[in-house]
């Protein structure tokens, strides 16, 4: 029987061996990813990659790889990481110890480090720092700790000292930065939220996916953050219906929780 839509029938397939909903991606970009993809892959369309990738492991590692956009360094937007570092973290350090912090997409661990840094600086503060990907193969990368000079170009000297081993021209993560933060699988558009945190990260993760993916997921985030906690953004990814929401923005790409957890009127 021919398959009148392989680029949905392709979505199908991957959700019930992966969980992961391809269909809460734009599909217009989703759909050219995946064709270019099978096109490198030798396959003529889509239900022919799908065959590829049942066969050969490495090219599906490949696949969820790709697809799941891990591309990263430490401090990205060094400008408002310095804001987080100057005016938000000050502000919420209060909210609770410790200090419950989640790096939700942390792709290969470029986030989770760059706030364990942030929070180092910050003692005596306690902290736990939960990191989240979709990817275990990236997860597995994240754990090591080990980056290429071009993702620490927007790291200090005196913290790249202190908080990295180099060899051979990487930067090895040091044990201690690397104590309050657990690695963990999970899947933003299908596994349950953890409540109580007092930070939420998420950068560069959702600019893919459809609007009404993003607005489940940022209600989800919501109700995650206790009174007063703020969630952070990527720098393409403004939340236009915030007030809706019931998020309250301090500085661009920061909503907050209001602190008496009250709904503002839009």
């Amino acid at each position: 029987m021919k398959v009148t839509d392989d680029y949905l029938w392709f979505c199908q397939q991957v959700l019930r061996k992966t969980g992961l909903d391809l269909q809460q991606y734009k599909r217009a970009q989703m759909e050219r990813r995946l064709r270019s993809m099978a096109e490198r892959a030798g396959a003529r369309n889509l239900e022919e990659y799908w065959a590829v990738l049942e066969r050969d492991s490495q090219q599906f590692a490949y696949f969820i790889d790709r697809i799941t956009i891990n591309v990263s360094e430490l401090f990205r937007n060094p400008e408002k990481f310095e804001e987080l570092r100057r005016i938000i973290l000050p502000e919420i350090r209060h909210l609770g110890s410790p200090l419950k912090v989640w790096s939700a997409g942390c792709s290969y661990g470029a986030e989770p480090y760059s706030l364990a840094i942030l929070l180092e600086e910050m003692r005596p503060l306690n902290y736990q720092i939960l990191a989240t990907d979709v990817d275990e193969t990236i997860l597995s990368k994240a754990r090591e700790g080990v980056f290429a000079p071009e993702d620490m170009r927007n790291v200090s000297p005196e913290w790249k000292q202190k908080y990295f081993l180099q060899r051979d021209n990487r930067y090895q993560v040091k044990p201690e930065l690397k104590r309050n933060i657990t690695f963990r699988k999970h899947n933003l558009l299908a596994d349950p939220f953890e409540n109580g945190f007092h930070l939420i990260v998420c950068r560069n993760v959702v600019i893919y996916f459809t609007e009404e993916a993003k607005d489940r997921l940022y209600a989800r985030f919501f109700q995650s953050l206790v009174p007063g906690g703020v969630l952070f953004v990527g720098s393409t990814e403004r939340i236009f219906n915030y007030r809706e929401i019931g998020f309250e923005m301090p500085l661009s790409f920061f909503y907050r929780k209001p602190a008496l957890g009250l709904r503002r009127a839009a």
